[in-house]
């Protein structure tokens, strides 16, 4: 290697993946300050997204004996789930995290405590202050729910023009005093602080409801008679509403406010929904500003099949290179989670969706699952 120019060493590094490369810092001060250039960095997670070789976080896992396992990966074909230890893992804190991933960085959070925003490849983390929301939370004890309001999810997402990332929180406020229907709150790393966004979505949001990222902006399901998608620019932190939906009227019902559940597909917006005996998945074509059908699950012969009842839509996860058995083509396989369960990984080949395979299968809570590619960003 030492016969070789620097830049074809470098071309060489950036193929590797992490953990090596934590490794090869040590060989030199050269390779180290190679290794920790944001411009290596990127071109290193764009090698990793193009070998399409991710990984799936699980966090918030049962291990038995009431004990929580903070964070844990499964490597995609595999039979077990490797621990990533992290430093509060001896709160036992069970934490949420927000459903989608940016350049290997993941958003956990919790609805009373201070989150994290994590590499889990690099172990590295930076912790996030109580937001106005959270400190309400924790004042008001019980009487925040007496109140009428609901918990909502964290957002967490990319400016694509400025490489700026941004935590959001966005929830309803009438219930807690304020006249705007909804109060957004941007998380900004440069002042570690909390900021308000004004004005907010215009819409009072479906509750229980994950916000999706896509290609810069952050979307939330409305609480409205008509279905409608909301959207944030991360960029200009300007709030839109989409076209109209083909999804059925007000589907968060209280009894089930997972009919329907929103995901990022191959950089695309889909939404996943629970049809009588279907489950149709729909993506929102940015160009023409319509939704397209791409799959439709038969969910009597899957509940058959998978030995499980299908009370809810399954939580799609990602697109993965794949191949179909019985024509032998490369095409995309369906990576997704069951909600009910909360144990297992399914994969579905949309060309044959009657037939759920099973990629994982947890002896107890699963935890909550997010897909990332490993990279060596930090914030």
């Amino acid at each position: 290697m030492e016969s070789l120019p620097h830049h074809i060493v470098e071309r060489i590094l950036e193929r590797l993946e992490v953990k090596p490369l934590l490794r090869f810092k040590a060989v030199s001060k050269q390779w180290r300050s190679t290794i920790e250039s944001p411009f290596f960095q990127e071109r290193q997670l764009k090698h990793r997204q193009q070998s399409g070789d991710p990984d799936v976080l699980m966090v918030s896992a049962w291990r038995g004996s009431g004990k929580i396992e903070s964070l844990s990966t499964l490597v995609l074909g595999s039979s077990s789930s490797v621990k990533i230890p992290t430093p509060w893992e001896e709160e036992d804190t069970q934490y949420l995290v927000s459903f989608n991933s940016c350049d290997g960085l993941v958003c956990l959070y919790n609805p009373l405590v201070s989150g994290f925003v994590v590499n889990p490849a690099t172990r590295w983390h930076r912790p996030l202050p109580l937001c106005g929301l959270q400190q309400l939370m924790v004042d008001l004890g019980n009487s925040y729910f007496e109140l009428g309001h609901a918990l909502f999810k964290l957002g967490f997402g990319k400016d694509k023009f400025t490489g700026t990332y941004k935590p959001v929180w966005l929830y309803n406020s009438a219930e807690i005093g304020r006249e705007n229907a909804t109060t957004c709150e941007v998380f900004d790393f440069s002042t570690n602080a909390w900021r308000y966004v004004t004005p907010a979505a215009p819409y009072r949001l479906a509750v229980c409801a994950d916000p999706a990222f896509v290609d810069g902006s952050l979307y939330w399901f409305t609480d409205c008679e008509e279905t409608k998608v909301v959207s944030l620019d991360l960029h200009t932190e300007a709030f839109q509403v989409l076209s109209k939906a083909p999804f059925a009227a007000n589907p968060h019902r209280k009894d089930n406010p997972y009919e329907i559940v929103m995901c990022n597909l191959d950089n695309r917006l889909c939404v996943s929904e629970k049809k009588g005996s279907n489950q149709v998945i729909w993506s929102f074509n940015a160009g023409n500003k319509t939704w397209d059908k791409i799959c439709s699950i038969d969910l009597d012969i899957t509940s058959i099949f998978y030995n499980s009842p299908t009370l809810c839509a399954f939580l799609p996860l990602a697109l993965l290179d794949g191949k179909n058995k019985k024509t032998k083509k490369k095409n995309k396989n369906l990576l997704f989670y069951d909600l009910v369960k909360g144990r297992e990984l399914l994969t579905l080949d949309p060309e044959n969706s009657s037939f759920v395979y099973v990629a994982f299968d947890a002896e107890h809570f699963f935890g909550y699952p997010v897909f990332y590619f490993q990279s060596l960003i930090s914030i």
